[in-house]
């Protein structure tokens, strides 16, 4: 697998106003030490982490990839906010809750959209057959995660507000536990947690992120870091895409990846695989607006303490 060299400035002029120009001037800047990257268990960033495509982009200039992983993204992303992790992936919920809370973190790309990966889930036999019938139920999911978002929304479209249904806020793993049991009547999760409760239950989708709205996941980094070190942020970027170029032709090598990292069973996880999109995507004005518009749905809900503009926490790479 590897990256012409035609690719990578036409990547890095894609990836953001600013990186391709500012790539010149990588090799003056101090090289960290250490580049500690957050992650799930989850997609293009396992599929990076196992070909090692970050750590050969690093390497000539003796900066080591140290992985630190999360099950979800809103502990992910506290630890980025407090300087104990540089660079991370989430969903499209978690950063929004951060910077509310005046987190220190940067978006630098958009993954590609969420499509059918994400989803709320009833049993095959619960009485519940839409979305309408969720009103007086008890869901679980995480709070502040892009589920609660593809609820939230799933929700407004069929006529209900978030007021009309139970929460319960749990991990994926203890969600997955009580959607096992029928302690919730519904479940709003995403791969490989969707998968895995396909495979072990008869389900029934009522609804998927594709089919609600228009939302990414998100590569972010420490903003203090990405300020400083800007040439390592370019550069793990560029790797990410050239994985995920590669993962789009390759879904049975990328579950294969996943199940030997995660030990979920390899059909579970080519059922994911083949409904996940790869790619980095540029924050463009349309991404942008979309993560906007999700920032203000959770403040008119109070979901946030206080509105956000989203474009204030998006990295400009400084000039040399």
């Amino acid at each position: 697998m590897t990256m012409t060299r035609r690719r990578v400035p036409a990547l890095l002029l894609a990836l953001g106003t600013g990186l391709a120009a500012f790539t010149g001037a990588v090799a003056d800047e101090s090289a960290p030490k250490d580049f500690r990257i957050g992650y799930q268990k989850i997609g293009l960033i396992v599929v990076a982490r196992q070909q090692g495509v970050i750590e050969k982009r690093l390497a000539s200039q003796g900066t080591k990839v140290q992985w630190v992983e999360f099950q979800a993204g809103p502990p992910l992303l506290e630890a980025l906010s407090a300087g104990s992790i540089d660079f991370g992936y989430t969903g499209d919920a978690p950063p929004i809750f951060n910077q509310a809370a005046g987190g220190n973190l940067v978006y630098v790309a958009a993954s590609a959209p969420s499509g059918d990966g994400e989803a709320i889930l009833v049993k095959e036999d619960s009485p519940i057959r839409s979305v309408a019938d969720l009103k007086g139920k008890k869901i679980a999911f995480g709070r502040g995660t892009s589920a609660h978002n593809l609820l939230i929304a799933a929700l407004e479209k069929a006529g209900l507000t978030f007021a009309d249904i139970t929460p319960a806020y749990l991990t994926p793993a203890d969600a997955g536990s009580a959607f096992a049991n029928d302690s919730v009547d519904a479940w709003s999760i995403w791969d490989p947690y969707f998968a895995v409760a396909q495979a072990r239950s008869k389900t029934r989708v009522l609804a998927t992120s594709g089919q609600t709205l228009d939302v990414s996941a998100y590569f972010l980094a420490n903003k203090t870091f990405a300020d400083k070190h800007p040439g390592v942020v370019v550069s793990a970027l560029s790797a990410l895409s050239e994985a995920a170029a590669w993962a789009e032709g390759h879904r049975d090598e990328v579950a294969q990846a996943l199940a030997t990292v995660t030990g979920i069973p390899f059909a579970i996880q080519k059922t994911a695989a083949d409904r996940t999109q790869f790619g980095v995507r540029p924050l463009s004005d349309p991404i942008l607006a979309n993560q906007q518009a999700t920032a203000d749905r959770f403040h008119r809900l109070g979901l946030i303490p206080r509105a956000i503009q989203v474009r204030d926490a998006v990295w400009t790479p400084p000039r040399t």
